[in-house]
């Protein structure tokens, strides 16, 4: 298992921007996918954007062109940059981790950090 850690959460205005990160330790993060899902409430757990330890990504069409998901395989670190960010990208952000490459679906993620809120007022 990979222990996971994120930050960057907080309170922004409709078209301003955030920076999450998170952090893994435990283990090695060679051919290990990681993903940012977030969940609002009343709602099912998304995934947002996915990167592969190749630097292949994925985006949901929801975020494409606007958020910008990249690693630092050095500093075992995943960033996800949020730029013109709407009250609907409101949620909670999840950092996940697998090994291999990456999926859709939050069940197969096995690694999960605690969580980061974001908040995007109108």
């Amino acid at each position: 298992h990979a222990q996971l850690v994120e930050s960057g959460g907080g309170l922004v205005q409709a078209g301003g921007s955030l920076r999450l990160s998170c952090t893994a330790s435990g283990r090695t993060l060679s051919n290990y996918a990681l993903g940012w899902f977030r969940q609002a409430p009343g709602k099912e757990r998304e995934l947002v954007a996915a990167i592969n330890w190749s630097g292949v990504t994925y985006y949901s069409e929801s975020v494409k062109g606007r958020f910008t998901i990249s690693r630092d395989n050095a500093k075992n670190t995943v960033y996800l940059q949020m730029n013109s960010l709407k009250p609907e990208d409101t949620a909670v952000y999840y950092c996940a981790g697998r090994a291999g490459t990456s999926r859709m679906n939050w069940y197969d993620y096995k690694d999960w950090g605690q969580g980061t809120q974001v908040t995007v007022s109108s």
